[in-house]
């Protein structure tokens, strides 16, 4: 899709915007899928990110391009007719890969069945470089089907079947200086206008909350970070100052609810005397933000030390809560039972 050029220096604005930031790298990318043959979903749908987050969404059902985000929202206070623009494009993109779809089922010798044709377009820019650069991928059911090379301006086949398709494309001056200029041109100066309206949010820094977990006294120590935002984000155990690469299991960035992160590190001390405990310690580093949030590893720190008595209170809360549970399951199955006795 076409996205809004700068009419004024927005490098210059967003740079200033940037200043004291840490350096990063953003995206913009579009999400382009035609099906066929697939009950109760749209035909064609388009989704584009900035820096992983949806910012727009497009479906054949709906025919209107919408915004997913509040400050995507005030595009039409600088210009009323944004999003009118984008549902025309939207629809002319539909019918073009339409087309794609049907060309992709004739060369693979297909007629019916379910087919999905994809596309992810966009760009990168390296705000400290100021380097960019852009990407055309195309799928077909699933796998690789063809891709643009920016740099040789030529499209490489990666099925035999999409070898015709790139000799046609490759022929096709208008398209290729299309691809060229959205690629070096209207991606990169749409992401960075884009950063603009989006940079309270997508710019903001979120330092979490940092436990130590452990299931058993023998299980691993967990250290577990969330609420972090960005998810530019680094969690690691020390011994002595020193990072540790043995003995330890780092899982991966996960979503909370509300848009911000979680990840965790597991720390194996089965072999570890007590008194070596105070020696290791959780770091956790944060894009953006100078100071590391350091949790020392001691053991009245970690959910196994439990106070005297600890065990009868818990069996006695389990059982109240058991107990809850059975009232509110009998008071629901009453209740749905006698609504049912009013249906006829």
């Amino acid at each position: 899709m076409r996205l809004v050029g700068a009419e004024i220096s927005v490098l210059s604005l967003l740079m200033m915007s940037l200043h004291g930031a840490a350096a990063l790298t953003h995206s913009m990318k579009l999400f382009l899928t035609a099906s066929s043959g697939l009950p109760n979903f749209p035909e064609f749908v388009a989704v584009g990110l900035l820096d992983e987050v949806e910012m727009f969404h497009y479906d054949s059902d709906t025919k209107r391009a919408e915004p997913r985000q509040d400050w995507m929202s005030r595009l039409r206070e600088d210009d009323p007719q944004y999003w009118k623009r984008e549902t025309e494009l939207a629809m002319d993109t539909q019918q073009a890969f339409k087309g794609n779809i049907e060309i992709a089922k004739q060369r693979f010798h297909q007629t019916g069945g379910v087919h999905i044709y994809q596309r992810m377009v966009g760009c990168e820019w390296d705000d400290v470089t100021n380097k960019d650069k852009g990407y055309i991928q195309d799928g077909y059911d699933g796998e690789d089907f063809i891709s643009f090379d920016l740099q040789t301006e030529q499209w490489i086949a990666a099925k035999q079947q999409a070898v015709r398709i790139k000799q046609k494309w490759d022929h096709n001056r208008a398209l290729k200086e299309h691809n060229k200029n959205y690629l070096t041109h209207l991606c990169p100066e749409g992401l960075k206008k884009h950063l603009i309206y989006g940079r309270s949010s997508l710019m903001r820094t979120e330092r979490p909350s940092v436990s130590l977990l452990q299931k058993t006294p023998s299980s691993p120590v967990s250290c577990h970070a969330t609420g972090f935002y960005p998810d530019r984000a680094a969690l690691f155990w020390r011994k002595d100052g020193e990072e540790l690469h043995e003995d330890v299991d780092l899982g991966e960035i996960l979503p909370n609810h509300d848009g911000t992160f979680q990840m965790r590190v597991d720390l194996k001390l089965s072999s570890v005397p007590a008194e070596d405990w105070r020696r290791y310690d959780c770091v956790f580093q944060l894009s953006g933000v100078d100071e590391d949030i350091v949790t020392k590893l001691d053991k009245t720190r970690t959910n196994t030390e439990k106070p005297a008595g600890s065990t009868s209170t818990s069996a006695f809360i389990i059982a109240v809560v058991v107990l809850v549970a059975i009232i509110a399951a009998v008071v629901g199955f009453m209740v749905h039972r006698k609504r049912n006795e009013n249906i006829i």
